[in-house]
């Protein structure tokens, strides 16, 4: 319990600092950096409190889809002008040692996580709540969410299937002078539509309009 009470408020403390340097760092991939390194140390944290699939949801959709999108983006923005920078100017990037130092912290956080994982069913008896150690988290809310709220879940589904049409409609714009594709007329067309057949009368040459 006292080495779980100790990473706790390491991790704890390694979200606050990475929180900070979100805004305080002037280099856009660093803030990126420090993103994900607390979004994954709040992952971390859920799951040392027996919250599993909050921490699975954050690490799979924030950390492994929205921060390497910001990523992405953020990267590709002075691409015209950092192309190569990294590996070809004389100047060393920042970048590099930042991300290394970023990648270690979180080895280091995942191996404590999954590394104290058995010690997990103590945690659990130590607690005064009432709670069954053979059913999981993640097995107790989908219990919950597919029998007692399937209604509002479907209709939450129905909410944001309306919310995504509507913002494809909202974006659609009709535009003119765009070439368009048609498979069907392609797969349709008949021979005598794409070749023309021309009798060239001896010794003359064919005109072709330019």
């Amino acid at each position: 319990m006292i080495a779980h009470t100790i990473f706790f408020y390491i991790f704890s403390i390694i979200a606050v600092v990475s929180a900070i340097m979100v805004t305080v760092s002037k280099n856009t991939v660093h803030s990126v950096f420090f993103l994900i390194l607390d979004f994954i140390s709040i992952s971390c944290l859920f799951i040392m409190i027996g919250a599993e699939f909050l921490g699975m949801i954050m690490l799979i959709v924030y950390v492994g889809a929205v921060a390497v999108l910001f990523l992405f983006v953020v990267m590709m923005l002075n691409v015209a002008q950092q192309k190569n920078e990294w590996f070809t100017s004389q100047e060393s990037s920042g970048h590099i040692p930042v991300g290394l130092i970023i990648s270690a912290i979180i080895f280091f956080e995942l191996i404590i996580v999954v590394g104290g994982w058995k010690y997990k069913p103590d945690l659990f008896n130590t607690n005064n709540l009432n709670i069954n150690s053979e059913v999981s988290n993640t097995h107790s809310l989908g219990q919950v969410l597919y029998t007692d709220y399937i209604h509002i879940f479907q209709i939450s589904g129905m909410i944001l299937l309306v919310a995504m049409i509507g913002a494809i409609v909202l974006t659609f714009r009709q535009r003119s002078g765009v070439k368009k594709q048609s498979y069907i007329k392609q797969i349709s067309r008949e021979r005598s539509e794409g070749v023309k057949v021309i009798d060239v009368e001896s010794n003359k040459g064919v005109k072709i309009d330019g």
